[in-house]
């Protein structure tokens, strides 16, 4: 069959894309995202060898090479990038297909793909579960994909569309998107309680966040080393050489043992959680409930 393909694209026509066409996109795409074969392999299921198959077909339907691969690693050409922005657009149209015709006939279905930081759902103002839960019982037939991510892992994720609505702090609106205020999530500079007094020497946990970045640029700070995670910061912190900026309901826990305090006289930083869409791609109806029960359970405006 390859070889059929071959002769009919040099001869100048080019087949027209088939049903395993549709299946080799989607394999595209996926290695695309996972930045490689090798990656894929694990989450496809399937071996190197049938995957590159699979993008074997693919360059020899559209008649470009997609994607060098090599000692030097996997790198998307220029068609590539193009295919892979068309391919998802195509796809995910495919995906929408069946939730919108279950609309018209008065049922909601498809997948809602969620993205959220992480730890947020321990804040008294998160009502993420009963939203949830009330889109259950509103719409059993919708199919839940829920990701916990970190700030920077959900900023490419909602732009590379592969949630429908990102869970995290505004910091800035942003040209493009859609900002759904949820609730405030106050954050502060904590230090070990045996450190209290060296507090105002210390280096500041770095984490790749706003916050982080206007405490390093404003208050003079020192950078200290990189965490990734409240966890990780969380675990410097109470070390005792650093300090740390966390979410006060994230140091509570700790503060109970006494084991973390406040730096005195220390900013605090308000961080405004929403839920963000793109306002250019088409939200489906399971989104739109899915959104009003969070304004609903959240009190927004």
């Amino acid at each position: 069959m390859t070889d059929q393909r071959t002769q009919r694209a040099a001869a100048g026509t080019r087949p027209d894309f088939s049903e395993r066409d549709l299946r080799s996109l989607r394999i595209f795409c996926a290695v695309a995202q996972a930045n490689g074969f090798a990656a894929a392999e694990k989450q496809l299921n399937m071996s190197k060898a049938s995957i590159s198959r699979h993008i074997r077909d693919v360059e020899e339907t559209l008649g470009a090479r997609l994607c060098e691969r090599g000692p030097s690693g996997f790198v998307l050409t220029h068609a590539g990038k193009v295919a892979l922005d068309l391919a998802r657009e195509a796809l995910k149209s495919l995906e929408r297909i069946r939730p919108e015709i279950d609309a018209v006939r008065g049922v909601l279905s498809g997948t809602l793909s969620i993205g959220m930081v992480e730890h947020i759902v321990s804040d008294e103002g998160c009502h993420l579960p009963e939203a949830l839960a009330a889109l259950k019982e509103h719409a059993p037939d919708v199919s839940v994909e829920l990701r916990v991510m970190t700030f920077n892992e959900l900023d490419l994720a909602i732009r590379e569309r592969r949630v429908q609505v990102a869970i995290r702090g505004m910091y800035r609106r942003e040209a493009g998107f859609h900002y759904l205020p949820l609730f405030i999530e106050r954050q502060q500079l904590y230090v070990a309680r045996r450190r209290l007094r060296d507090a105002a020497t210390l280096p500041l946990v770095y984490r790749s966040q706003p916050f982080v970045h206007e405490a390093l640029n404003t208050l003079g700070m020192r950078r200290g080393p990189t965490a990734s995670g409240l966890e990780a910061v969380a675990m410097l912190t109470l070390s005792g050489h650093y300090v740390g900026l966390l979410p006060q309901f994230y140091a509570a826990a700790f503060a109970k043992r006494q084991a973390l305090v406040k730096v005195p006289e220390g900013p605090l930083f308000e961080n405004r959680i929403s839920a963000i869409t793109e306002i250019s791609r088409p939200r489906t109806r399971a989104l739109d409930l899915f959104l009003d029960l969070l304004q609903q359970f959240h009190g927004s405006e």
